[in-house]
């Protein structure tokens, strides 16, 4: 018997009733909420705030407009829910640390990635960035559907026409009921390019595997940067990123970007440049603190923050009694989000559904929607194409006619009688007639009548080459690539994210040994900008160089400016674009950069005590003839700027070089004196010491260059009437610091010596001169001529002109060999060379080995301390 009902009160089964409602709601999470859709990658919040953003006007070259405008102007239309929801949506659109490519342009306070919230919605303006636009381009040409709003009044795009690959390129994230999705971002050309390998094996698509598309999608690319870890122990065959985009879900292991660097004392500091997706800096640095305090974690004895909005950089200093840094940072990678696990879940709607999808699905998708998208609008502009194209038919048809057109229309009684007379006489239609009766009068003109014969042409030509677009769907596909061309050219970028070709079990990691061994040549121009350029026959680029540098991208580079103040900055730092001094070194921008050197990481450091690899020394001599010497060591171990030399108020540095400790140097006078000199009479001192006397300058002169003497080498001096010459070094006798020296050259009247440098005929020298012109030559090319002799036309000036330096490409220091040569058998002898040198090196090897089983003195002193 059916259950009684009573009044408005109905009798159900309760369990029928709750799996429907719950289901019902499912759904509703999942489909209008949760997740994203497949062909735009967004949700329908996303979609909404950027549609009523198109709809407003807020286009990328428009004015800002109040977020409490918008967000009012979405929740009235378009999503009848809090303002916060919306406001938060809208907000993460333009967080560049959450979103790998925004889709809003957003002007105030919208957080930062330690995790501060937005701003008040009354304090922010946004509108649409430039790739938001291309999401949205060609809507307005019936290329999507729409449907109703929540009260019907109007309606709205159920999904974007996207232009861009979004559901990739930025990811999603989102927690429906029974599932969830978590895909990561993903560089935008390595996208395109997959897609566009996808188009080309489109007949053929079953056999596309998993391995093609990864030549082109390494791997996901965070806006944050870090480091991926592609092979896991927990996935078998350990390839974690495939097994992920193979089945739509995997877990990837992700790691901060850090540095270990020597600091001053023998100590070691960890820096922290780039950090993990979605963590927050700040309670990272918490995180640290808490377990510094709790004794987790020994060693750390200072943290700081040093970010700024040219990056992240947190400082980790380590006590003198750590001696491997890389214990410490693992345990941190251990201990704190420096080190996490993604997991990527590809899950998306499709056709209204969740589906999980491998990665050569998704991309599938996305080209199918871009194919129905393309054939939509092509046919909708080939019904416009057409309906202009009859209109000008009948235009061009009455202007062919004139005189009778004008007849009848004056002899008509009314505009629709004469819209009759014009159909039947001459077989137009009504919407021709129509555009007759509305010509203006300046149509009639021959050149308003060649316009309109033009324009015919143009829109025959477009609907045949519409037509034969929609009957090919193989040039349909052709349109989607080139517009991915198109879209990787304009908006493409280098990929943040660094792939690690190794489990991150196998070791710790620093970014340092990701940083690719290339060599290259690093520029700094006399109007202090700063250029890196790869290793090719041009190594003059732009304006006159200051100092040419051969460096590696794992180096470290110094440059000095002529007041004796230093800057440091990794190589693999230094832009391919030309950037001012200041803002990379961090050196006065109104003080000219005079050298730069290239130095191998840690080459002359000392660790923990014990002996550096090798001795290096920086040599700099003034114009008043000042000299002065100091470890390599304690140069490197300075970080930003800092000071070389306390040079006074009214003198400058005219040279700077590098040196091993037992050569000679030679300093050249503009009034063409030299004086030469072993360089140990020059004793090493502190950074912000003064120089010596180097040379006894006469009233009126001063130094013009100083460089190392090089066996078999000459000395090369250039006038600043460009004249030369190369006189052999050995013809300069060894002096006492501090004297006159000897006659170098003989000048003419007026003529002042104002480069000089110790080379060999096939070295490279640059002439650059006053006006700003620069000529790379060779060596030999400057005539040879004995000491006392003048020197002869070497670079042909103007008259206006005169050269200013003489610029000599500075070497890069060669790192120790790999292998040491095998040791001697006790009672054989010696095959290295005779004398004081050989003594030397042989007495520092001696010393440099430890006896077995015993601690070395440095850390015997360290204990009694």
């Amino acid at each position: 018997m059916a259950p009684k009902e009573i009044g408005i009160v109905r009798q159900i089964d309760i369990d029928s009733e709750m799996q429907q409602a719950y289901l019902s709601y499912a759904m509703s999470v999942i489909v209008s909420r949760a997740l994203p859709d497949a062909r735009d990658g967004l949700k329908p919040v996303q979609r909404r705030i950027l549609y009523a953003m198109h709809d407003m006007g807020l286009r990328p070259d428009t004015a800002y407009k109040k977020s409490a405008r918008i967000v009012g102007e979405v929740l009235g239309k378009y999503h009848p829910h809090g303002d916060s929801a919306v406001y938060d949506a809208m907000a993460r659109m333009a967080q560049d640390f959450s979103m790998r490519y925004t889709l809003v342009d957003g002007q105030g306070n919208f957080g930062s990635i330690d995790g501060d919230a937005p701003a008040a919605m009354r304090y922010t303006e946004a509108r649409l960035s430039a790739m938001a636009a291309e999401m949205l381009r060609d809507i307005e040409k019936r290329t999507v559907d729409f449907g109703d709003n929540f009260d019907g009044t109007l309606t709205e795009p159920l999904v974007l026409p996207a232009a861009l690959p979004n559901l990739l390129i930025n990811g999603s994230s989102g927690i429906a009921v029974g599932m969830a999705t978590n895909i990561p971002p993903h560089n935008l050309g390595e996208v395109c390019d997959a897609l566009c390998h996808l188009i080309d094996k489109w007949d053929k698509l079953d056999r596309v595997q998993i391995d093609e598309l990864m030549r082109f999608v390494q791997g996901p690319d965070f806006p944050t940067g870090g480091m991926l870890f592609r092979y896991s122990d927990a996935v078998e065959g350990g390839d974690a990123v495939r097994a992920a985009y193979a089945t739509g879900r995997g877990r990837v292991t992700v790691q901060a970007k850090t540095f270990i660097e020597e600091a001053e004392r023998g100590k070691s500091r960890i820096i922290v440049t780039e950090l993990p997706y979605q963590v927050n800096k700040a309670a990272l640095i918490e995180r640290i603190a808490d377990l510094v305090r709790d004794g987790k974690i020994d060693g750390i004895t200072d943290l700081r923050d040093e970010s700024d909005r040219n990056g992240m950089r947190i400082i980790i200093e380590l006590s003198r009694t750590v001696e491997d840094p890389r214990k410490v940072l693992g345990l941190l990678h251990r201990y704190t989000p420096m080190q996490s696990t993604f997991g990527i879940i590809l899950l998306a709607l499709v056709n209204g559904e969740p589906r999980l999808l491998p990665l050569k699905r998704a991309l599938q998708i996305f080209i199918e929607h871009r194919q129905t998208i393309v054939t939509r609008r092509s046919e909708y502009e080939l019904a416009r194409a057409r309906e202009r194209a009859h209109i000008l038919e009948g235009l061009l048809k009455a202007l062919a006619n004139l005189d009778e057109v004008i007849r009848i229309i004056r002899r008509s009684a009314d505009a629709d009688a004469a819209k009759a007379a014009l159909m039947k006489r001459f077989r137009l239609t009504e919407v021709q007639a129509t555009a007759i009766l509305d010509m203006p009068l300046r149509r009639l003109a021959r050149l308003e009548r060649e316009k309109l014969e033009a324009e015919y042409k143009e829109k025959v030509k477009l609907i045949k080459h519409l037509e034969d677009l929609l009957r090919s769907p193989k040039k349909i596909l052709g349109v989607i690539r080139d517009e991915l061309q198109q879209m990787k050219q304009k908006y493409g970028d280098k990929r943040r994210t660094h792939i690690v070709e190794h489990k991150v079990s196998e070791k710790v990691i620093t970014a340092t040994e990701l940083l690719p061994d290339e060599s290259t040549w690093v520029t700094i121009n006399r109007d202090n900008t700063l250029i890196r350029m790869p290793v090719g026959p041009t190594i003059v680029k732009g304006v006159a160089p200051a100092a040419i540098t051969r460096a590696n991208t794992r180096d470290v580079y110094v440059a000095i400016n002529v007041r004796g103040q230093a800057g440091t900055i990794p190589v693999h730092q230094i832009s391919s674009e030309s950037m001012p001094v200041a803002e990379v070194v961090g050196l006065p921008s109104d003080r000219r950069v005079l050298a730069a050197f290239s130095i191998p990481r840690g080459l002359f450091e000392s660790s923990n005590g014990a002996e550096p690899e090798r001795k290096g020394y920086l040599f700099l001599a003034t114009r008043n003839g000042s000299v002065k010497r100091v470890l390599l060591a304690e140069v490197l171990r300075q970080i930003g700027s800092f000071s070389v030399m306390n040079v006074a108020e009214d003198d400058e540095l005219v040279s700077v070089f590098l040196t091993e400790g037992e050569g000679e140097v030679i300093l050249v006078t503009a009034a063409g004196k030299a004086i030469r000199f072993s360089e140990e009479e020059v004793r090493p001192m502190g950074l912000p010491a003064g120089g010596v006397a180097g040379i006894r300058l006469q009233e009126g002169d001063s130094v013009a260059a100083a460089d190392l003497v090089r066996a078999r080498s000459d000395l090369l001096m250039l006038t600043d009437q460009g004249r030369g010459k190369r006189s052999s070094l050995a013809e300069f006798p060894r002096q006492g610091r501090a004297g006159q020296g000897v006659v170098a050259a003989n000048l003419g009247n007026k003529e002042r010596i104002v480069g000089a440098a110790a080379v060999q005929a096939p070295d490279p020298l640059a002439i650059v001169t006053v006006r700003g012109k620069a000529k790379l030559i060779k060596a030999r090319a400057v005539k040879a001529a004995p000491r006392a002799n003048a020197p002869a036309q070497a670079y042909h000036l103007t008259k206006t002109d005169s050269v200013a330096a003489l610029v000599v490409p500075v070497e890069r220091v060669a790192p120790p060999q790999p292998t040491a040569p095998p040791k001697p058998k006790r009672g054989a002898r010696s095959a290295s060379p005779k004398g004081s040198v050989a003594k030397k090196q042989a007495s520092v090897k001696k010393s440099a080995v430890k006896p077995k089983g015993k601690k070395s003195a440095p850390k015997k002193t360290s204990k009694k301390k």
